[in-house]
Parts: structure tokens; C-alpha cells; sequence
């Protein structure tokens, strides 16, 4: 017999009889020396070995110093393929000893199936294929939304409505205003190199004002907006995925495009109009900035300039573009916060899925609308 611990109240032994290893536990064994006592049991495990036995000799409390010694012994028995058993101690640490080895620590790697360039090709189209029709579904959901809206039959909340209005609207004025600002600063800048080659760096107003009013002020306006809002309604939605707020939404009968889509898109498309005006004003004010105060222009003559040069066709082109980025901020940013798993990692994808996939969509539909207004002459 050989003693591998004794302390006070607390003892665990070890015996060799033929090809057995009995370790004996007995007394408290509570704040044990685990790694110490380990060392000297593979030492005792010769070749000779063929099973190990934990016995119970009167076994009074123990803690997960006892656990983590029976766990890691049973280890060492199944890399050297030994049998062991442990059916004399207490049943609730054979019951944490099994839920250990119940669970894999190590779950191997799953190697991705091989296809060949067909079958790829085929995958990805039946992938394509279910998204449109996903898309396609939700669109029509929020069409149908805004008829029941129309008709005064839908659950959307006023309150909703006017949180997300104020949300997209008065609070991003800072951010909408000074971005603007320093957007027809830089505009006139680019466009005052160029001009005073000529002599006429008078027209930088024209350019400024003809280039916010059409396109810059809107773009501007939309990236913002899809960063801080569309981001926003994203992460919002995903995380009532999350939290199963919203299968508790389908499980009361609402509808969540009623409930949680219609109140931002219609917020959006109230607010970003009005914010693409904001801007082109604040861009104009930037580009005066730098034509008076840097480049010496007389102040009548810069704005006399700026107002020949604004028209209300540009201006109204400008004002389409917003409605439209409104649009598309929202059906992106609640489609990915519709669509999001249920883990927090899947909200930061969405967020980041909302956020690009409007700002792509806005470009494009930009390339849209400037082909169909140079076709018409607007």
C-alpha cells in the first residue's frame, strides 16, 4: 500500500493488487492538491495496469478538487485504454463525471463537401432564387402595410410613429448640418482649383449650388442617415429577434411589418426630404465660405450667382432622391433586423449588412434615376 496524500480529516490512498490500481479516498477531501496527487497516480500506472478503481471508504465531504482528480485520472485511463470504475463513490459526482465527458471540448473541424463547378453554380442560383423571394415577399408584406394604413386598419401605434420620427428627424440635424457643410466647403474648393485657371472662379457658386441641389445634398444625407438610423433600426429589430420579443409579437396575432416596420418607414420618409433640404442649404453656406472668405468674392455677387444658378427642377430631383434613400434605408435596415439570428454576433451582422446594403442600393438606384432624368431632359 502506498499513501499518495494524507492531510488533516482527509486521505486518499493507492493500492496495486495484480493488474488493479485501487485509489481509496476517505475522510474531507476538500481544497486537495489535484495536480501533485495526479502526477504521482501516472507514475502508478504501469504497463502491468489493466483497470482502476476508485473506491469510497467512508468518503464524508468533497469539493471540485475531488471531481477534477476522478475527471482527469478517468482521462489518463482512456488514453492508455484502461478500464476503470467509479460506481463506489457518491452518485452525484458519478453524475457530474458522466454530464463531463457527456460534452465534446474538442469538436472537430467539418470539412466543407467538395463541389464541382455545376453543382456550386446550381447552389448558389437555388440560394439567389429564395433570397428575391424573400425580398419580394417582404416588399409586398410592407405594400400591404401601407394599404391597411391608408384604410385606417392598421395596429401601427402613434406614439411609435412619432419616437421614430423624432429619432431620424430633429436629432440628426447636428450631424446632417455639419457634414453638408463641410461638403460644399470641400465641393468648392475642388471646383475653385479648376476655375480660377480660367478667371472664373465667380461660378464656384453655381457649381455648389447645382451640385447640392441635385445629387450631393441627398447622397450625403443618405449615408448619414443609413449609418446612424438605418444601423439603428437594424440592431433594434435583431435584438427583439433575439430576446424572441418578436415571436412573442406573431404569437399575440400583430403583425410585425405593422408593428415595427410601417411607424420607420413612414418617420424616414417624412424625414429625409426634409433633411436633403437642410443640407443643400448648409452646403451652399459652405461653398460661400470659401468663395467670400477665402477667395475674396464679393458676398452679393457669390449668392447673386448661386440663386441664377438654382432651379427648381434640380431642386425637386434633389428632393426625389431623398424619398427614395428614405425608402431603401428603411426596407434594408428592418429587413436585416427581420431576418437576424439569435445570437449577439448575429446583431453586429446585421447592423453591418444593413448599413452596406443600403448604401449600394442607394448608389444604384442613383444610377437609376440620373439615366431616366438625362433620357427625359430633366
Amino acid at each position: 500500500m502506498k499513501t499518495i496524500d494524507t492531510l488533516t480529516n482527509m486521505s486518499i490512498q493507492i493500492t496495486t493488487e495484480k493488474d488493479t490500481l485501487h485509489i481509496s479516498v476517505n475522510g474531507d477531501i476538500v481544497n486537495f492538491d489535484t495536480q501533485t496527487t495526479l502526477k504521482k497516480i501516472q507514475k502508478s500506472i504501469t504497463k502491468q495496469i489493466k483497470k482502476i478503481i476508485f473506491i469510497n471508504n467512508n468518503l464524508q465531504k468533497w469539493d471540485s478538487s475531488l471531481l477534477l482528480l476522478a475527471f482527469e485520472t478517468i482521462c489518463l485511463a482512456k488514453d492508455k485504454k484502461i478500464s476503470y470504475s467509479i460506481d463506489s463513490m457518491p452518485k452525484n459526482l458519478q453524475e457530474l463525471i458522466t454530464l463531463a465527458f457527456a460534452v465534446n471540448r474538442k469538436p472537430s473541424h467539418k470539412t466543407s463537401d467538395q463541389k464541382d463547378f455545376l453543382e456550386e453554380v446550381g447552389f448558389k442560383t437555388l440560394s439567389i432564387t429564395s433570397k428575391i423571394k424573400t425580398v419580394c415577399k417582404y416588399i409586398g408584406e410592407i405594400l400591404s402595410s401601407i394599404g391597411r394604413w391608408l384604410t385606417a386598419n392598421s395596429v401601427m401605434r402613434k406614439i411609435d410613429f412619432l419616437s421614430a420620427l423624432d429619432d431620424c428627424g430633429p436629432k440628426a440635424i447636428g450631424i446632417v448640418s455639419l457634414i453638408s457643410f463641410l461638403v460644399g466647403l470641400i465641393l468648392a474648393f475642388v471646383g475653385a482649383v479648376q476655375l480660377q485657371m480660367f478667371g472664373a472662379q465667380i461660378y464656384v457658386a453655381s457649381l455648389v449650388t447645382i451640385g447640392m441641389c441635385r445629387i450631393m445634398g441627398a447622397i450625403m444625407v443618405g449615408i448619414i442617415i443609413a449609418g446612424r438610423t438605418g444601423s439603428a433600426y437594424a440592431a433594434t429589430i435583431g435584438t427583439m429577434q433575439v430576446n424572441e420579443e418578436l415571436d412573442a409579437l406573431q404569437t399575440m396575432g400583430l403583425s410585425r411589418i405593422d408593428f415595427l416596420v410601417l411607424p420607420r418607414l413612414l418617420s424616414l420618409l417624412i424625414a429625409m426630404p426634409i433633411l436633403t433640404i437642410l443640407a443643400d442649404f448648409m452646403g451652399m453656406i459652405g461653398g460661400a465660405f470659401v468663395g467670400v472668405f477665402m477667395m475674396n468674392l464679393p458676398y452679393q455677387e457669390y449668392w447673386k450667382y448661386a440663386l441664377d444658378a438654382f432651379s427648381l427642377k434640380n431642386f425637386l430631383v434633389g428632393i426625389f432622391h431623398g424619398f427614395c434613400f428614405g425608402f431603401i434605408i428603411a426596407l434594408c435596415g428592418c429587413y436585416c433586423g427581420l431576418t437576424c439570428g439569435r445570437n449577439a454576433d448575429s446583431v453586429g451582422v446585421a447592423t453591418t449588412r444593413s448599413v452596406v446594403n443600403a448604401i449600394v442600393w442607394m448608389i444604384v438606384v442613383t444610377g437609376i434615376i440620373t439615366v431616366i432624368c438625362q433620357e427625359l431632359g430633366i
